[in-house]
């Protein structure tokens, strides 16, 4: 094995190697050759090389929500920083451990006309879980600072600073799940080496905090005494939660389970189509007796953030007496009535107060009859609308194999899949920290490495034509697809407030495009697939699964100009 021979480089990755983080996705650059040497030349470590910044951060991000553990981005100095914002700020608010490490010029050359630098210490200071702003090594280079008279501190207290601040960053994203920022400044000369590592790191294993129980008979009180009580679920890793609790869930009659795409839960009681329910009553002559009606006694929240703009605006109007939010870490008062913050695992404060011996109400049977109706009248509405983005969404959905991964690039596609019933041997993924359209296609990219059966992507165009250069690197493999629903622009836009068909609109709202995915599949050799009416979408579909030597894209075409009325009259018609 070869370390650089910059003491600071090496304890990086003493540090990284000691904690166990193995994954290490590097970019070309010079100012980061001390790490890039470190680490790929240690057997330890896994590493990748990524050219270009924005996809190798999210491509860490696929890869660190799949093993649910820190992985590490690595880049040189300069602009190349910035490019990691869009996956850092993702990471914060997803809960992904992200460990990003920049080399830096040295303190001396910021602000000065140097080439490729600037000031690169705490730059995600809004957005991260900790930034740890190392010193330069003394003993590295010592000719440079003499010969231009420069102070620095011993390389004893250097080496003592950069373990503590090493120890607080790494610890940081292992046990909260956030990502971190570690700047290292190198003076040159980069790439000499050493076959052993010439420090001793002083390394701290943070325990997991013990917190004190909560306490569970007021809960379980208030839980049995309850008549209306509804459990939301945004996103939620697989099987997190056993089987078993969720049956108990799904049969006591008080109460409504609403589950997103994301939350990966499923039971024949649960409520996966949210807006299938809500959009009725908001159309309804009486909405306001209905609302009433839905508005529950204790609401009781865990996983992520929620997708559904309809079920935040009818609880923060019709507010429930209180919320329970369940998570070890946070709490967010989404709706604006937190009462509880149990800092527990779901399943375990679950278990803790569900019991089969509840009162009986008709909450359940009431909404249930309901969602049985908007279930027959979406069915009839397929039957009657052209091919059209909702009609693809549904036989997409359908015909996914078994256990593959799915990963839903953000705007049209999440809130088109949220329609609709999913597979329950499907793992659903989205990012949806920040709902960004950028970094769709390089997260599903890192997130198929470690997952055993294929991964397939459904993404808009414009989020795909985005983030095509997640398809630059060496790590696609042969089973990975995706399917592109081209709308010809951000078809999204033609749904909301204000929408109005001129030039402006199409293009600075709707960005009208005539793109189209094939030449992409031959720049990186990808087989391509593609439809525009219903029977060949359905043969294309079973093509692409088929595909086995070559990564495959589906980029199916459907009509611009109807999708929306075609959305919009989906909730007129199960009304």
């Amino acid at each position: 094995m070869k370390y650089s021979t910059i003491a600071s480089a090496q304890t990086i990755i003493l540090h990284c190697k000691a904690k166990g983080i193995k994954n290490i996705v590097i970019s070309p650059g010079s100012r980061n050759a001390p790490l890039t040497i470190s680490f790929t030349e240690n057997t330890f470590f896994n590493c990748y090389s990524i050219v270009d910044e924005r996809c190798a951060a999210f491509f860490a991000l696929g890869m660190a929500q799949q093993l649910k553990e820190p992985v590490v981005v690595v880049c040189t100095s300069g602009s190349a920083l910035l490019n990691y914002y869009p996956a850092i700020a993702e990471a914060y608010y997803s809960g992904i451990p992200l460990v990003v490490i920049s080399a830096d010029r040295p303190t001396y050359k910021v602000d000065v006309g140097d080439g490729q630098t600037i000031r690169q210490t705490n730059v995600f200071n809004n957005h991260i879980g900790y930034s740890a702003n190392l010193k330069q090594d003394a003993n590295h280079a010592s000719e440079v600072y003499n010969a231009y008279e420069l102070n620095i501190d011993v390389q004893d207290n250097i080496q003592t600073y950069n373990d503590a601040e090493l120890n607080t960053a790494l610890n940081t994203a292992i046990h909260l799940k956030l990502p971190v920022h570690i700047n290292i400044p190198f003076e040159e000369p980069l790439y000499n080496k050493v076959s052993k590592p010439s420090v001793v790191p002083n390394i701290i294993f943070d325990k997991k905090n013990d917190r004190k129980p909560n306490n569970i008979e007021f809960f379980k009180e208030k839980w049995s005494s309850a008549e209306r009580i509804i459990v939301l679920v945004g996103v939620n890793e697989p099987n997190a939660i056993d089987q078993e609790l969720l049956d108990a869930l799904g049969v006591d009659s008080r109460i409504i389970v609403f589950t997103e795409t994301t939350s990966n839960l499923h039971h024949p009681n649960f409520f996966p189509s949210i807006d299938s329910i809500l959009a009725p009553i908001e159309k309804s002559n009486n909405k306001e007796e209905l609302f009433k009606n839905l508005q529950p006694e204790i609401l009781v929240t865990f996983g992520g953030l929620v997708v559904s703009k309809k079920i935040k605006a009818f609880l923060r109007s019709y507010k429930p007496s209180e919320h329970w939010h369940i998570d070890k870490l946070k709490a967010l008062d989404t709706y604006f009535s937190l009462s509880n913050h149990i800092k527990e695992k779901p399943s375990f404060f679950l278990k803790s107060i569900v019991n089969s011996k509840n009162n009986k109400s008709n909450y359940f049977d009431f909404w249930n009859a309901k969602r049985n109706q908007y279930q027959l009248k979406r069915k009839e509405y397929l039957c009657k609308i052209p091919f059209s983005d909702f009609k693809v969404f549904d036989i997409i959905l359908k015909s996914i194999p078994n256990n593959y991964q799915l990963q839903l690039a953000n705007s049209s596609t999440i809130r088109y899949t949220q329609l609709f019933n999913n597979n329950k041997t499907i793992p659903v993924f989205c990012n949806r920290g920040t709902s960004g359209i950028d970094g769709s296609v390089s997260t599903a990219v890192g997130a198929s490495i470690y997952y055993s059966a294929p991964t397939l992507l459904i993404t808009g165009d414009l989020s795909f034509f985005y983030d095509s250069n997640g398809l630059w690197n060496n790590y696609l493999r042969k089973d990975f697809k995706i399917i592109v629903v081209n709308n010809g622009g951000g078809g999204i836009f033609r749904i909301l407030p204000g929408k109005e068909d001129s030039k402006m609109f199409n293009t600075f709202f709707e960005t009208q495009n005539n793109l189209s995915a094939k030449e992409i599949c031959k720049l990186y050799n990808l087989e391509y697939l593609q439809a525009d009416v219903e029977y060949l979408l359905e043969e294309q579909l079973k093509k692409m699964y088929k595909i086995t030597e070559k990564p495959a894209i589906l980029e199916i075409k459907t009509p611009r100009l109807i999708n929306d009325k075609i959305l919009i009259d989906y909730f007129d018609f199960i009304s």
